[in-house]
């Protein structure tokens, strides 16, 4: 069976809430709290080794802050079966659950945050969903040429296979 090829995405998350230095100290992480169902199935097509973009939500400016790798595959997300979690699922089972996340780990911190304007602003960005009006998606496929556009803005080290 031929090997899949490395995915590419983009991965939000609001740097006061978990940042990319926070990644940075913990090495690895689980990504969970992901309450969108076509996040959760990008999620569930992701696979060990599969690269995305970091990048900061809900921040002065939000923007691509760094790499980080896919290091355990989609399995379900344990807070959807607390109570006492604020991503409790009571639809959700532990036979049957709804929702999954997966680990990620440290791979750079960019020495510059590449900004959404900026990215909305460079022509080689355009199409890429991050920039698009209405693009929400807190988990999203990256084209190639897209993802190295942003190293390259970024000042980022990170090889792409």
């Amino acid at each position: 069976m031929p090997k899949r090829a490395v995915k590419l995405w983009l991965m939000k998350s609001e740097p006061d809430v978990y940042s990319i230095d926070d990644l940075k100290r913990d090495g690895s992480q689980s990504w969970d709290g992901v309450r969108n169902y076509q996040a959760r199935n990008h999620m569930r097509d992701m696979a060990v080794g599969d690269l995305a973009i970091f990048y900061h939500s809900s921040a002065k400016p939000p923007g691509a802050a760094g790499v980080c790798r896919v290091c355990r595959k989609a399995y379900p997300d344990h807070t959807q079966f607390d109570g006492n979690s604020e991503y409790y699922d009571p639809k959700a089972s532990k036979e049957s659950p709804r929702w999954w996340m997966v680990d990620v780990e440290f791979v750079e911190k960019f020495p510059d945050l590449v900004s959404l304007q900026a990215m909305k602003d460079d022509p080689k960005l355009e199409g890429m969903r991050v920039t698009q009006k209405g693009s929400r998606l807190s988990i999203q496929p990256v084209e190639k040429p897209h993802f190295k556009r942003v190293l390259q803005l970024a000042k980022g080290k990170t090889k792409l296979p």
